[in-house]
């Protein structure tokens, strides 16, 4: 009987725990999912695609990259031509993109893959505000323009600040490539050549 006992003991023992560790692990699951992001999340982190051929010269589109305004400028070959102007250059605080915010590919004057395509975060390095894109000079014989409303900090069309505004540093480019002649993939390193 004593043997009995312990054969049916073992059995309960072994059940419970077998039961209890399975109740554990199905608890767990929904426990362990919720550390990973939401679709949501994931979508907004996601890279974005931008067809540049539909964009005219002069003119820009906005897009939604990791919750921030992304901009896509296609420069007119006069604006690309202004930006390398020696009076305009004496008027930046950094030029020379020393402060870096922008990828290796980007380390030129014209802070782009492709000198007519400016690709920025649309976010002021001051206090986070939206400036506003002027295509035409219209203040103290600037150029066309990214001016920020809230504390009049001003950037050129490469995105790099001027001097005598609060904006400590110019706009940050944001990693990105082109997949084809005409699409730009933002959120994607440019691979090198």
């Amino acid at each position: 009987m004593n043997s009995a006992n312990h054969g049916k003991r073992r059995f309960l023992t072994i059940a419970t725990s077998f039961i209890a560790g399975a109740g554990l692990v199905g608890l767990s699951i929904p426990f362990i999912k919720s550390w990973n992001p939401s679709a949501q999340t994931r979508a907004e982190g996601a890279p974005v695609k931008v067809d540049v051929s539909k964009i005219d010269p002069g003119f820009m589109v906005t897009v939604k990259w990791r919750s921030k305004p992304v901009w896509v400028l296609r420069r007119t070959e006069e604006q690309v031509k202004g930006l390398s102007n020696t009076n305009h250059i004496t008027r930046l605080r950094d030029p020379d993109s020393i402060i870096e915010h922008q990828p290796e590919y980007a380390r030129n004057s014209l802070r782009s893959i492709r000198d007519e395509i400016l690709v920025v975060v649309g976010i002021c390095t001051h206090l986070g505000c939206v400036p506003k894109y002027q295509p035409f000079g219209v203040q103290d014989d600037y150029h066309a323009m990214y001016f920020c409303p809230c504390h009049g900090s001003k950037f050129d069309l490469a995105g790099r600040v001027y001097k005598s505004v609060p904006a400590p540093s110019n706009l940050i480019i944001p990693p990105h490539r082109y997949v084809d002649e005409n699409l730009l993939e933002i959120g994607v390193h440019q691979r090198p050549v």
